[in-house]
């Protein structure tokens, strides 16, 4: 390699190396200030010998150039931490006149299907029916994946007990039994494909 390059790159490597011992001490000094937690000052002297060792080597070599970022950076407008954290507050948008949505949501015409076989069977739906239809769904992705009945039926007299609660019905435990039965019946003659 001839001269010209050893030189060429030990120098790149110097501003390189200053370069970064000047960013990375930048970054100590901002990130350290708001520290509320610090039980002591910690130790700066192995960062600060590393430093000025590495910005020795560059310095007899990059005086020119130190002294035009210098410069350069003098320039630029000096914030405070809070106003460079900030964002500029946003335009707040308007609610639609529907928020949060539709208060009930359409049941299906195979959904209402299985809320008329239902109903024939002496269990009345919640609400709209949108928490049946819901078990339903569930019943029907369960069979589609291979889980057993059994399996399938706890989680089923789970959601049949939710539901009740929530048109504010109380079942006793073979009542809920009965009921989620009665879903899953229905929902593998009606609804399932």
């Amino acid at each position: 390699m001839p001269q010209h390059s050893r030189i060429s790159t030990t120098f790149r490597r110097a501003i390189a190396v200053g370069a970064l011992a000047v960013a990375a001490s930048g970054l100590l000094v901002g990130c350290g200030s708001d520290d509320s937690t610090a039980t002591s000052n910690p130790s700066t002297s192995a960062t600060t010998s590393a430093a000025a060792s590495s910005s020795a080597e560059s310095s007899a070599s990059a005086a020119p150039s130190a002294s035009a970022s210098a410069s350069a950076s003098a320039s630029a407008p000096v914030t405070s931490p809070g106003e460079a954290a900030t964002a500029p507050p946003e335009q707040p948008e308007e609610v639609p006149g529907d928020f949060p949505g539709p208060s009930e949501v359409p049941v299906s015409a195979d959904g209402q299907k299985f809320l008329d076989a239902l109903k024939s069977k002496g269990i009345e739906p919640a609400a709209d029916g949108t928490m049946a239809v819901s078990t339903a769904d569930f019943i029907c992705q369960a069979k589609a994946e291979g889980k057993s009945d059994v399996d399938t039926m706890v989680f089923v007299t789970a959601m049949v007990g939710t539901e009740a609660s929530a048109a504010g019905q109380e079942l006793t435990q073979e009542q809920a039994t009965a009921n989620a039965q009665t879903y899953m019946d229905v929902a593998h003659a009606t609804y399932c494909k």
